[in-house]
This record gives C-alpha cells, sequence and structure tokens, in this order.
C-alpha cells in the first residue's frame, strides 16, 4: 500500500450494487449479472469540514453514480480489467482525490464450484516524479519544448514545475557541444515501468540515438526521484544512481525541490548541492 494512503482523509462507499455484463464467458456479456463495488477515496477533507459547504469536497453520490454508469457503459472480460480502468476513470475525474482504493466483487462467480463471491482489490493514486532532461543538439531549446509538450500530453500525467534551463559543459565524454539542462516535476499515474517507457519513446521521437556512451544528443530524460520509492533494476535505477554527484542535475532541482530528500542518504536536494566540490560539472 502507498504510504500516503495512511496520512490521507478517507470517503468510503461500500458495497454498491451494480447490474453490469462483465466476464470471461459471452453469456455473462450478453445477459448480465450483479457485482457489488466499494470504493475508498483518500482526500484531505479538513476544508470541507471546516467549512461544512459541499463544494469543498468530494460528492460521494456523484462518485457512486459515476462508478455505476462506468460499469454498465463498458465490458470487461476480467475482474482486474474493470478495477483497473475504473480507478484511472475516478483519478482522472476528480482531481482532489489523491488515490483509490477499489474492490469490485462478483457473487456467485461461475466456477461449477460452491462459492459466495470473488473480488478483486487494488490501490492506484497519483505519483510525483522528478525528471532531469537536456539536449546539446540542433535546436535543443525546441527539443526540449516538444518534450515538456508530448509529456504533458500523456495520459494521467501533467507537468507541474519546470526550472530554468542552464547551460553546461558536457559530462563524461567532454569533445562535444554544451547541453542545455533543466528539471521538471509531474505528477502522473503511471509506473515507474511505464514512465521509463514513455520517456524512451519520446526520445526516440526526437532522434535519439545511443551509439555513444555519455555521447551527443537530441534529446536526454531520465528519471531522479518517484515519489519516495527506491528501484534497483536492470534497466531501471530511482533514485538516479549519480544525481548527487552533478551539479547540471542539483543545481536546476534544486529551483523546484529544494527541500525534496533523497531517500537513500536521507539528505536535501539543497544539501547535495551544497556537497558538491567547487568547480565540479
Amino acid at each position: 500500500m502507498m504510504n500516503y494512503v495512511e496520512k490521507t482523509d478517507r470517503i468510503r462507499i461500500q458495497d454498491l450494487e451494480v447490474f453490469a455484463n462483465h466476464g470471461v464467458f459471452p453469456e455473462e456479456n450478453a445477459l448480465g449479472q450483479k457485482f457489488v463495488v466499494s470504493a475508498d477515496l483518500y482526500t484531505d477533507t479538513r476544508r470541507a469540514g471546516k467549512t461544512d459547504d459541499l463544494t469543498d469536497s468530494v460528492h460521494y453520490g456523484e462518485v457512486s453514480a459515476f462508478i455505476s454508469l462506468y460499469l454498465k457503459k463498458h465490458t470487461f472480460k476480467l475482474l482486474e480489467s474493470a478495477a483497473e480502468n475504473l480507478a484511472e476513470e475516478l483519478l482522472l475525474k476528480y482531481p482532489g482525490v489523491r488515490a483509490v482504493r477499489i474492490e469490485i466483487k462478483k457473487p456467485w462467480a461461475p466456477i461449477r464450484q460452491s462459492l459466495k463471491t470473488v473480488s478483486v482489490e487494488i490501490v492506484r493514486g497519483r505519483h510525483r516524479a522528478y525528471i532531469a532532461f537536456g539536449s546539446n543538439m540542433g535546436d535543443r531549446e525546441k527539443y526540449i519544448n516538444d518534450a515538456l509538450k508530448a509529456l504533458d500530453e500523456i495520459r494521467g500525467c501533467r507537468v507541474r514545475q519546470v526550472s530554468d534551463l542552464i547551460e553546461t559543459s558536457p559530462y563524461g565524454m567532454t569533445d562535444q557541444a554544451d547541453f542545455l539542462n533543466g528539471c521538471l516535476e509531474l505528477e502522473t499515474l503511471l509506473t515507474p515501468e511505464e514512465l521509463l517507457r514513455e520517456l524512451n519513446r519520446i526520445e526516440l521521437e526526437a532522434g535519439r540515438e545511443r551509439k555513444i556512451h555519455w555521447g551527443p544528443r537530441t534529446l536526454d530524460l531520465d528519471i531522479l526521484f518517484y515519489d519516495d520509492w527506491i528501484v534497483q533494476e536492470k534497466n531501471l535505477c530511482i533514485p538516479h544512481a549519480d544525481l548527487h554527484r552533478r551539479r547540471f542535475v542539483l543545481e536546476p532541482l534544486a529551483q523546484i525541490a529544494p527541500y525534496k530528500r533523497h531517500p537513500a542518504y536521507g539528505k536535501t536536494v539543497t544539501e547535495m548541492l551544497g556537497d558538491l566540490p567547487d568547480g565540479s560539472r
């Protein structure tokens, strides 16, 4: 479970009955059956609690009607798909909801066994990622602006902040043109792996070629932080393994997230920037 769920207020909708057409078997899609849906909406109720004004809260009646209509209008073979798509739609429709817990129960599922109900329960929410970007080929600023626009157009993503662009000498392989570098804050519903695939796609569309390590490139996009997660996979390391050693990353990052704390080292971005030796890149 996501940590922020434990720290957030909750509005609960429990055992909402919906007659819909979901299931692997054709007769389930044609005839339909009853589903029972529960939804926890993680949101901040403080303002509504103080003002006693419904417009400052999430209207559970409207949410219930939305859940019912969505499940009636769409057909899914799997409960997993129904839950996943419903959670995403709720997060997109209600920006005041930070996360949702969805449980969809299927009473008397047709499995030729004595079974009262089967259910799928998921938790999905908004994540905050920080991404470094850079370019040192062609129209550097256009490549960067196009990338920012492409990120903002991804379903479930929103660019929240963008640092100033800074010009820096190249890192690693120094016999190449100077870079324009910067950082951005992204709100996203994507997982780290899904986000990485989108970044790679945007780089590829910008003509990025991975021929020389630390070589010149039209566009470079790197995930620096993803919430406070620590991910160590073959092709993905979060936080970025070298961010604490790179001035061209920490300087723009300090503009938009000076007090963001490294989940492994425990230092803020400002502190890591201050630890760099003079003259470092």
